[in-house]
C-alpha cells in the first residue's frame, strides 16, 4: 500500500512539472498577437499628423508687411509648434538684390508683382508666385496737419514731402498716382522703404508723405490722412513665392499656402489690406 501511494505522489509531481514547462500565463507562445484596429464600415482612416514640419524658416518680406507678418507667424507656429519663423524686412527691390547675391532666404513676399517678376527672371524663385494681398496709397501728415496740406496739389509747394525711392513698389505707385492726378511730385527725400517714409512723418521731420493705407492705419492718431481722389485705384498686389535655395521647401510652401488660408487672410484684412 505504501509503495502504491508513493507511485501516485510521483505521478502527480511529474504532471505538475510538465504543465509548468508548457505555455503558461505571460508565455509568448500562448499569447495571441494583437492586430491593429481597422476603421468600422463607412469610416475613414485617421488623418496623418503633420509632424515633419520643423526647423527655422527665413522669410524675406516687404517692409509694409512687418506688423501683420509677425501676427501671422504666431498663428503659423501655433499650428506647427516645431517650426520657427525669422524675418528680414526691407524694400522689395533690396530683398530681391540680396537673394540674387546669395543671401539665405526661404520665402519672398514683395509689395508688387513687378518686383517679383524681377526675382523670377533672376532665377531665385522656385515655382509660380501667388498673390495674397493688395494695398493702396495714402497721403499722410503729422497729427494736426501743421503745414495745412490739402492733397496732391499746390498745398505741397514749399512743403517737405517724402516718398519711397522710385525703384521700390511704393515709389512706383507714388509716381503712377501723381500722373493720374496730373501733378509732379517734388519730394525732399526718397526713402529706402515705406516704413522710413512713415517714420519721417510721425517724427515731424516731414510735412507729408505717401505711404500705404495699412501703414497709415498702423500709425493711428500719430498721423492725419488726407484724401486724394483716385488713390484707391492705384493698387499694389502682393505675391509670395518659395526661393530656389530654400533649406526646407515643404516648410516654405506651407508658409506660402498658410498666407492664402482663412486665418491669415482675416489678419491681413483686419490690418487694412484687401484680400484677393
Amino acid at each position: 500500500m505504501i509503495r502504491d501511494g508513493l507511485a501516485l505522489v510521483a505521478a502527480v509531481v511529474v504532471a505538475l512539472t510538465v504543465s509548468a514547462c508548457g505555455g503558461g500565463i505571460g508565455d509568448p507562445a500562448d499569447e495571441t498577437p494583437e492586430t491593429p484596429e481597422t476603421p468600422a464600415a463607412g469610416q475613414s482612416p485617421a488623418p496623418a499628423t503633420d509632424g515633419d514640419l520643423a526647423g527655422e524658416l527665413t522669410v524675406f518680406a516687404a517692409a509694409s508687411l512687418h506688423v501683420v507678418f509677425e501676427d501671422i507667424a504666431e498663428l503659423f507656429t501655433a499650428e506647427h509648434p516645431a517650426a520657427e519663423v525669422a524675418f528680414s524686412f526691407a524694400g522689395s527691390s533690396d530683398l530681391v538684390a540680396q537673394l540674387d547675391a546669395g543671401a539665405p532666404g526661404d520665402v519672398l513676399a514683395t509689395a508688387d508683382e513687378s518686383t517679383m517678376a524681377t526675382a523670377v527672371d533672376s532665377g531665385v524663385i522656385d515655382g509660380a508666385p501667388q498673390v495674397f494681398a493688395e494695398n493702396a496709397l495714402a497721403l499722410i501728415t503729422p497729427a494736426g496737419n501743421p503745414a495745412g496740406i490739402t492733397g496732391l496739389d499746390e498745398s505741397l509747394d514749399g512743403a517737405d514731402l517724402v516718398v519711397c525711392a522710385p525703384q521700390l513698389p511704393c515709389g512706383a505707385a507714388a509716381e503712377t498716382l501723381a500722373e493720374q492726378v496730373g501733378t509732379t511730385l517734388r519730394p525732399v527725400s526718397e526713402e529706402g522703404s515705406v516704413t522710413d517714409v512713415l517714420g519721417k512723418v510721425t517724427s515731424g521731420q516731414a510735412d507729408a508723405g505717401l505711404v500705404y493705407t495699412t501703414d497709415a492705419a498702423s500709425a493711428g492718431a500719430a498721423v492725419d490722412v488726407i484724401a486724394v481722389d483716385g488713390a484707391e485705384d492705384v493698387v499694389n498686389r502682393y505675391p509670395v513665392a518659395v526661393t530656389t535655395h530654400a533649406d526646407d521647401p515643404d516648410l516654405a510652401r506651407a508658409w506660402a499656402e498658410f498666407l492664402l488660408g482663412p486665418e491669415a487672410q482675416d489678419v491681413l484684412e483686419a490690418a487694412g489690406f484687401a484680400v484677393p
